[in-house]
Formats: structure tokens, sequence, C-alpha cells
């Protein structure tokens, strides 16, 4: 927190002088791609959680954490998986050697290896490949202008020779090896690099491993550090894409950092100017800021009816074990995966998002239209009454009454709703919290169902006149006190309402009635719904629930008196 000192003196943000771009914008190149609407196709995906994330951990995973996230990446679909710096520590060596010792390594699926260009550092990394039968070397070197001048000291031909050096150390060992691996190279720090350097450190790289269509290498274009906007970045993926040496034989991949909070936008449009790959981790997890979160440029594609070749259609199971492996927790906003991000609390996309609902019902709708929601959340696994319509103070008579009716099958008239929404509201606003499904439903019944606060009902007997009116006799108990009533009405309900009016000396008028099964079967519920407006103008609800559904209309009145009578 800054110091109370501080904000009363002359601090500001003039100091955003000292900032000037680090980045290179490309020559002319063609920028025919940013007309493109979308990606059509998904790219090849890379997790490195197991090694970016890894190690942007407190704590870092354990091994048996490792081989569970592992396994994890592998039932999502991930076809290359980065698991981790064998030659950085203990754990990540023996992390891979237990994948291959114990053969967890499915025959479909890629382990990809990281390595800085030094030499003993990538003797160490093949030791540890030892008996894998697919793999990707990773080798990288930094080539951006700060790290030659500041870190290095070392000039642009010294710097392109360490990747050369590099390039070959990893062709001489694969080949002795008698191994067939896949060869990666990053020019680490790109986006700080002058594009051309890039290219011509890329293209010496190529030049050593003189890949063939069938045999393809990968250039991987890093953004290290986030230094500019995303169609920047696009454009200097473009240059490097329309003129990198044996573009046929050479897979693009992309790394965004988040730095400029533009990870997944970097990944997009880098993959519409011409990339191939897409390095990143998933729920975006990884040093600083973190990496490209996959799963939101994966479900992006997905929303687009792009088939992602990834598996999210269980995001609660995959959360929770993200969480509890690496200690970190999901951000409630995170998009497509964090528990709110299907959440309507405001009223009006309450009562959008359910007529919406409602409305695909009836209609024979090929695809997803519904107000406020990009996906279906069954998609990813989760729940309309629970993921998508939230109550609290906000909450209107739509999001409400849908719950209502979803979750217990109570269809209350429009104009009921809206009473009730206002005494949800009032609870909500007086507790200061959510409420629950099962909240709402006390609510309801505590409120409006079967009330017997003034009077309750005994027994009632009516019989049809000739004339078609209904007589007879309502038996109640009146402030602890039984008492027989005559009634005579049109029908059953005018007759008891005639018979409490007379005897109480009470008005009211304009009674509306609705009534509906709540179950099916010969001892199923009816529920009815009376209103009522009180010679004050007030209109008063009221509902019964019973196996008769005369029953439950007569109560659904009791209820509706007894309310005004507690009013007045």
């Amino acid at each position: 927190m800054l110091s109370k000192t501080r904000w009363e003196g002359n601090f500001n943000m003039k100091n955003y002088s000292k900032y000037q771009k680090g980045y290179f914008m490309p020559p002319k190149v063609d920028m025919s791609w940013a007309q493109k609407e979308y990606v059509e196709k998904a790219p090849i995906w890379c997790s490195v959680d197991l090694r970016d994330g890894n190690q942007a951990l407190i704590i870092p995973m354990s091994l048996d954490e490792k081989v569970e996230f592992f396994k994890m990446l592998v039932k999502i679909g991930f076809k290359e998986i980065e698991v981790g710096f064998p030659a950085a520590s203990e754990t990540e060596y023996d992390f891979l050697r237990k994948l291959v010792e114990e053969d967890l390594i499915p025959e479909d699926v890629t382990i990809q290896v990281l390595t800085q260009a030094r030499e003993h550092i990538i003797n160490k990394t093949f030791e540890a490949l030892a008996g894998v039968k697919k793999a990707i070397v990773h080798v990288y070197n930094s080539t951006s202008v700060a790290q030659r001048e500041q870190v290095f000291k070392k000039s642009k031909t010294e710097i392109k020779q360490i990747a050369v050096e590099g390039a070959k150390l990893l062709k001489t060992l694969t080949e002795k090896a008698g191994a067939d691996y896949q060869f990666e190279y990053s020019p680490e720090s790109f986006t700080g690099t002058e594009i051309e350097f890039a290219l011509e450190v890329c293209n010496a790289v190529i030049d050593v491993w003189q890949p063939t269509p069938d045999k393809k290498v990968i250039m991987n274009l890093p953004v290290t550090v986030a230094m500019s906007m995303p169609h920047v970045y696009a454009a200097q993926i473009a240059y490097m894409s329309q003129n990198m040496k044996c573009r046929d034989s050479v897979v693009i991949s992309l790394h965004p950092h988040n730095d400029r909070g533009c990870g997944v936008a970097d990944s997009e449009m880098g993959l519409l100017a011409g990339a191939d790959r897409i390095e990143g981790t998933l729920f975006g997890n990884g040093e600083r800021t973190g990496n490209a979160d996959i799963i939101t440029i994966a479900m992006n594609m997905f929303a687009l009816g792009v088939d992602p070749k990834l598996d999210f259609s269980n995001m609660p199971e995959l959360i929770e074990l993200y969480e509890r492996v690496t200690r970190m927790q999901v951000y409630a906003r995170q998009p497509y995966s964090g528990e709110l991000v299907f959440a309507a609390f405001s009223g009006s996309h309450q009562d959008a998002i359910a007529k919406g609902m409602n409305w695909r019902k009836t209609e024979d709708s090929k695809h997803w239209t519904v107000p406020y929601l990009l996906i279906d959340p069954n998609d990813v696994g989760r729940e309309y009454d629970g993921d998508v319509i939230r109550i609290n103070s906000q909450s209107g008579k739509g999001g409400v009454g849908y719950l209502m009716e979803q979750k217990y099958g109570l269809d209350m008239p429009k104009k009921m709703r809206e009473n009730f929404s206002y005494r949800v509201k009032s609870v909500s606003d007086h507790k200061h919290q959510e409420l629950l499904p099962d909240d709402l439903y006390s609510i309801f019944r505590d409120e409006y169902v079967n009330v017997e606060t003034k009077i309750k009902l005994i027994d009632f007997i009516l019989k049809k006149e000739p004339d078609g009116s209904r007589k007879g006799a309502v038996h109640l108990e009146v402030d602890r006190k039984e008492v027989v009533c005559e009634a005579v009405g049109n029908g059953r309900l005018d007759a008891v309402s005639n018979a409490v009016q007379g005897y109480l000396g009470i008005q009211y008028s304009h009674l509306t009635y609705s009534e509906h099964a709540l179950e099916i079967g010969s001892t199923s519920r009816a529920m009815a719904y009376i209103s009522i407006t009180g010679d004050d103008g007030k209109v008063i609800w009221g509902a019964g629930m019973d196996t008769d559904i005369i029953t439950a209309s007569v109560k659904a009145l009791f209820s509706a008196i007894n309310r005004m009578i507690a009013v007045k």
C-alpha cells in the first residue's frame, strides 16, 4: 500500500518520460493477413505448464503432482508437452526419467525439453533423454539489444555464433544417439531484437539443421517481455513468416508472455499473421504476469465455431486439480473458467437470459444466440441454476422466476414474480450476501405458501345448487377459536371468499387466480397463486400447496388474506 505521505506529496505519473519503445517495427511486410476475420483452424498446441508454469510457482510441484498434471494435459488432448528443463534441477531430471522409465508417455504425445545453447547443459539434457522415443529438443539463446549490451556484452556476430554452435551440437548428439528428435530454436527476447537480426539468426540455425517438409524444425518467436501492441508483434511474425528460409519446412511457433495483458491477443494476431503453433499454459500461469492462456485462446476459437482440438468440457474438474497442485487460484472473472464468468446478478441481464433460454425450447435454433452468454455454460461443465443466474440485491424478477421454475417447478404469475423479487432483494440487501436457490425457496415458502397467521382453514363443504352456484359451510380457526361460516357464491372459491369477508368484516377486490401441478401422479401436489387488492389499493399475493387443487386454491386465498391483515 502506498503511504499517506506519498499520496499527499508531489507524486504523479510524469515518470512516463523515462520509457521508450524497446521493440523494432519490421520493414515493408504484406499485411493482407489483417483482413482475416478469425483463426480458421486450431494451431499445434504445446503446454509449457510443467516448465514455465512450474518455475513460476512459490512452491514448485512435487514429482507426483507433476505426473498428475502431465496425465491431465494428455487427457485434455495436448500432443506436445514441455516436461521441463532437465539440466536445471534434480526434480526436473527425475521427472523426465520417471515418465520414460514408467512408460507414461502415450505414443501420440511428444515431450519437449528446454536447454540453453551451452555445451554442458545440452549434454546433460541428452543424458536425461535416454530411451525417449519422440522428443522436441528446444534450444535457445537471448538476442535482444538489452541482453547483448547489458548481460552478455557480446556482438551480434558472437550472439549468432552461440545459436549456430548450439544447433550443431543438437544435431551431432541426436545422430550419435540414433534418435529421431525434432529441433526447436528460440531467439529469446525476440520482441526486443532488431527484426532483421532475429531473421538472420533463425536462418543461420535453419542452415545448420537443413529441414525438409517431412522433417520440419520449429522456430519459436517468443514475447519474452511484451513491449508493443499486438498488431506490432503480429507484423513481426508476418515478416518472419514471409522471409524465413525453407518456410515449407518450418513450424513458426509463438510463446507470448502477458506483461501488457495482451498474451491472448498477441497469440491470436500472430496466428493470423502466419504462425502455426502456440506455446502457453492453462489459466495463463507463468513468470511475472504469466503466459498466454491456452484455455482462453482455444475457447475463443470454439466460440466462433472452430474445433480447438482440446477438451475443456469439464472445467470444474480441471480447476480443482490445477488449484490443488499449483497452489494458485483461478480468478473469478478469468474468461471461460472463472466462477463468475457466466454469472448474471443484474435484473435486466437475468431477464434476457431467462427469456433466451425459454426461446430456445420453442424455436428450432441451430446456433447459440442467448443474450449475455457467449457460449453455452454446459459446454464447459457449468450449470444454469448455480453458475448463470445468481441472486443478490441487484437481481430482478426474470432471474428469480427462472430459478424458481427450473429448480422447483414453481411457475409464478408475472406480477407475482415481481412482487417476490422485491422481497428477495430486501432479504439480500439486509443480509448483504448472495442468496442460493434454496434460500429463495425458503423465502417463498415462509412468506407466501399456506400462511396461517390469523386464519386457519380446517375444512369446507360446498354443494352445487340447481342454478350452478355453490352453497355450504367453511370451518375455520380464527385467532385460535374455531368458527363455522356460511358460504354462498358463484363457485367454490367465490363462496369461501364471501364467507371470510362476511365473518371478518374485511373487503378486497380483483381476485386473480392461477394454478399448476408440481408433479405428475395420483399423489402429486398442486400449486395455486392468488392475488387480492385491498381497500387501500395494495395488491397482496398468496400461494397454496396441496394434493387437491381446490384445497390448494383455498389455501392460497387464506395466505393472501393473512398477509393482507398482517400488512394492516
